[in-house]
């Protein structure tokens, strides 16, 4: 199943390249979709009119083409999260697509994933906690 990777990151709402626990790694996308009122235009944050850049903290997405609004939460759920990985557990190479929805796993929001092979339970996290060791 070839999953299409992304040129450019303007295609993608999120995107990825993680080293999983245990030694697996994980790229992880996700593609911005049609607006599902006209059809036409792509769904994307909504941009700043000063600078043009997108606002990150946006609660909402917006259509280019006509303007449409969707909440983020309500949008993001029908997204869909396509990860290239190489198993922690068996060093398989694969490829999935996924429901872009966060659960919790080991305390941090995760887009969990099986193995094909295996079936081992892997998990992209959706921020990476820096372990401050303690200075004696």
């Amino acid at each position: 199943m070839a999953l299409r990777f992304p040129n450019d990151m303007n295609e993608c709402v999120y995107f990825t390249n993680r080293v999983l626990e245990g030694g697996g790694k994980a790229i992880a996308w996700v593609f911005k979709e049609k607006c599902p009122e006209c059809k036409k235009g792509i769904m994307g944050k909504p941009r700043d009119e000063k600078t043009g850049k997108a606002k990150i903290r946006a609660l909402e997405y917006v259509c280019d083409a006509c303007g449409h609004t969707v909440e983020k939460v309500e949008y993001e759920d029908t997204l869909t999260c396509n990860i290239q990985y190489t198993c922690s557990e068996c060093k398989f190479e694969g490829e999935v697509a996924v429901p872009y929805k966060r659960k919790s796993y080991k305390g941090a929001k995760s887009v969990l994933f099986e193995c094909e092979k295996c079936k081992a339970q892997m998990a992209v996290t959706k921020k990476m906690k820096a372990l401050k060791e303690k200075k004696k």
